[in-house]
């Protein structure tokens, strides 16, 4: 995802700015910033789970992800649509189901941190 943000922003900076008018441009940059920084949210997602709390924690890399696919996705289409000459104006709700994936996933996070103990964890503090 990480490389994905990258090169689709530098492709978007470098070789297609020039084909979108300043509206259009401004939707692909949104897309690529959610992208990249949710993608920094499933990296730290990853690190948590070395330290248990797991499905929680399952749920909110699922979360960001989905999130990802479904607003970065659906606001890169529209903002490609008259590059490409199609009405893509029905992906309008994708978008926001996208927004809610990326506020369910930071939910989790948050609850990750109240519950849902590896049980290897709860055992050694136990002791």
């Amino acid at each position: 995802m990480g490389f994905l943000s990258v090169a689709i922003g530098a492709f978007g900076a470098h070789g297609i700015k020039p084909l979108l008018d300043p509206d259009q441009f401004t939707v692909f940059h949104t897309a690529v910033e959610y992208q990249f920084y949710h993608t920094l949210a499933i990296l730290f997602v990853a690190g948590l789970m070395h330290f248990g709390r797991k499905s929680m924690l399952t749920y909110a890399g699922t979360f960001f992800t989905i999130g990802i696919v479904f607003f970065s996705g659906s606001l890169y289409a529209m903002s490609f649509a008259s590059i490409i000459k199609l009405n893509l104006s029905m992906l309008g709700p994708v978008t926001p189901l996208g927004g809610l994936c990326f506020i369910l996933g930071w939910v989790c996070l948050l609850l990750s941190t109240f519950m849902d103990y590896d049980r290897r964890y709860k055992d050694e503090t136990d002791k």
